[in-house]
């Protein structure tokens, strides 16, 4: 650690964020007017040049104000050093989207201290709404304040979800959309949880679920909720880890609702025939 990585608030932190997301995203916005480039990380996993274009960029500039930390990247081109800091960087979340021509993706960049993140920044740039957050100074939309809903009952909420590319018939979600969907006024499925989680921040979604999500899925979106009144957390409970296999975010209000119905479903014979879940007694 550098003597001005000690001294640097996370608000400083946050500032070099925004600038390299803002740039990301003005890549991102070139390409999506151009026909994609696309390319195949494995059977269905797409990569885009404007994945790689954006990566290179904010690596680029992430190196060049903190050659010391560690960057972690989607698309590998980041590099591993002897720090306590971790930038955990998806430089086009929601690559089938932004392939596919719609426009529900983003760019997610944040910065963690060890187990603690200290800033964060989720960028969609074609509607260019910028939401960022900084340990202990709130979140914000395009620099106002935002909150997280409050909305108090499952059955009234809007929920939202994601499901993988791959091995999606070892993915249990399905289970779990079919009863929170029974359960609610409805759930979501957008394609990126970058953008899912900075919706619950600001109040249009009031809960969130997903697996398998990669650290630099997540990291800049949970700050956001945190740093905006939410809760988030693993299914039973436990503080969410970076990269766990399983996120519950909401408004707070809605969370043990969620979360006891989440793990009451974790607990149920994933193979068994889908039923109709109990329906909430009438007030």
């Amino acid at each position: 650690m550098t003597i001005s990585d000690a001294h640097r608030s996370p608000k400083q932190f946050l500032d070099a964020a925004i600038e390299t997301a803002l740039e990301a995203g003005k890549i991102l916005r070139g390409e999506y007017a151009l026909p994609p480039d696309i390319r195949y990380k494995g059977d269905v996993d797409l990569v885009t040049q404007a994945d790689r274009r954006s990566e290179d960029a904010i690596v680029a500039r992430l190196s060049k104000y903190f050659p010391h930390h560690t960057i972690a990247a989607e698309e590998g081109t980041g590099h591993e050093r002897n720090s306590e800091f971790r930038w955990h960087v998806d430089p086009l979340d929601g690559t089938t989207n932004f392939a596919h021509k719609y426009p529900c993706f983003a760019v997610s960049i944040a910065l963690a201290q060890n187990d603690t993140i200290l800033a964060g920044v989720v960028y969609h740039p074609i509607y260019d709404e910028l939401f960022a957050a900084a340990r202990g100074d709130g979140a914000t939309l395009n620099g106002k304040p935002i909150a997280v809903s409050k909305v108090d009952t499952l059955s009234t909420s809007l929920l939202c979800t994601g499901f993988p590319v791959h091995k999606r018939l070892a993915n249990p979600n399905i289970h779990y959309y079919y009863d929170f969907t029974l359960r609610s006024h409805g759930v979501r499925r957008d394609g990126s949880a970058a953008l899912d989680l900075a919706n619950v921040a600001c109040g249009r979604f009031d809960g969130f679920w997903e697996f398998g999500l990669k650290a630099w899925d997540t990291a800049a979106g949970i700050l956001l909720v945190d740093e905006a009144g939410g809760v988030v957390s693993e299914f039973d409970g436990q503080p969410y880890r970076l990269g766990g296999p399983m996120v519950l975010a909401t408004n707070g209000k809605i969370h043990e609702e969620m979360r006891e119905i989440a793990l009451g479903i974790s607990r149920r014979d994933p193979s068994a025939p889908l039923q109709a879940p109990p329906q909430p007694a009438k007030k």
